[in-house]
């Protein structure tokens, strides 16, 4: 590599002239049932935490303070926008938005958290139909995840209820 071939290359850039687009000044209007960044309402959400599971980038954490305190948390780093948590939200409390434009230099700036009381449903009593056998299998009780290293944990229960968790075994005493 010499430093007469790097001058070439420099001469070509600089004759090139710019081939970037500017950026429009006035943004064009969105197009019907466009998917932006999710929007939570507090004041509609049940807490069933349908979102957190049904979500492919795993961007909506859940905690279990306790029974009756459950905590949202959406992160909004890997979101995709792809309508799944507004989909499956059966009250409606999530909407995806028209915001696009999701550019920031601070990650906390597109984070939500939703500190939530537990009840039960009213209607119901639960928040989904009846669960098939491979939902079954799926995780139940509380949540833990990881909030401050914002981070979704899956724990899962490694042996059948009613069933010892491993044989015994038996050990010979001199």
């Amino acid at each position: 590599m010499s430093l007469l071939s790097k001058l070439k290359e420099t001469l070509v850039c600089l004759k090139a002239g710019r081939v970037t687009l500017p950026y429009p000044a006035r943004s064009r209007p969105v197009p019907p049932n466009f998917r932006g960044r999710p929007i939570f309402d507090a004041a509609k959400c049940i807490g069933c935490a349908g979102c957190a599971n049904n979500c492919p980038a795993h961007e909506i954490l859940v905690f279990d303070v306790c029974q009756e305190v459950r905590i949202l948390k959406y992160l909004g780093r890997r979101c995709t926008y792809c309508g799944r948590c507004a989909d499956v939200c059966p009250e409606k409390a999530i909407t995806m938005s028209l915001e696009f434009e999701t550019g920031t230099d601070r990650i906390g700036d597109l984070q939500q958290r939703l500190d939530l009381f537990m009840s039960t449903c009213q209607r119901c009593g639960r928040c989904f139909k009846e669960p098939s056998l491979l939902e079954q299998l799926q995780q139940k009780g509380y949540r833990f995840d990881d909030l401050q290293n914002e981070r979704w944990v899956f724990r899962s229960q490694s042996y059948l209820e009613g069933e010892p968790a491993a044989d015994d075994i038996t050990i010979e005493l001199d």
